[in-house]
């Protein structure tokens, strides 16, 4: 079964993807002169784009699914008395 994307997941990952590109089109932009790397700048930003999406993207992913993992934990219910079983302590020769 295919989940849809969480918005939680969603916003930070588009955010992130867009400031990415802008700061990756700004610098080179900048960095040249007036008129004349138009083309490098968005290819350039472009490519910033990419790669903040896919850095992003899995560092929220990941998050996502160890606080989930986190939470199924959380829920699970303690053992009792009855089902622990007793600390053997370290091997003796």
């Amino acid at each position: 079964m295919r989940r849809r994307p969480s918005i939680w997941v969603t916003i930070p990952v588009l955010l992130g993807t867009v400031a990415g590109g802008l700061v990756g089109y700004l610098v080179t932009q900048v960095s040249c002169a007036p008129g004349t790397c138009t083309p490098a700048a968005v290819g350039i930003g472009l490519v910033s784009a990419v790669a903040a999406f896919l850095g992003i993207g899995t560092v929220v992913v990941l998050a996502v699914r160890s606080l989930a993992e986190w939470r199924e934990l959380q829920d699970r219910p303690e053992p009792t008395e009855a089902g622990r079983r007793e600390d053997p302590g370290p091997p003796t020769c």
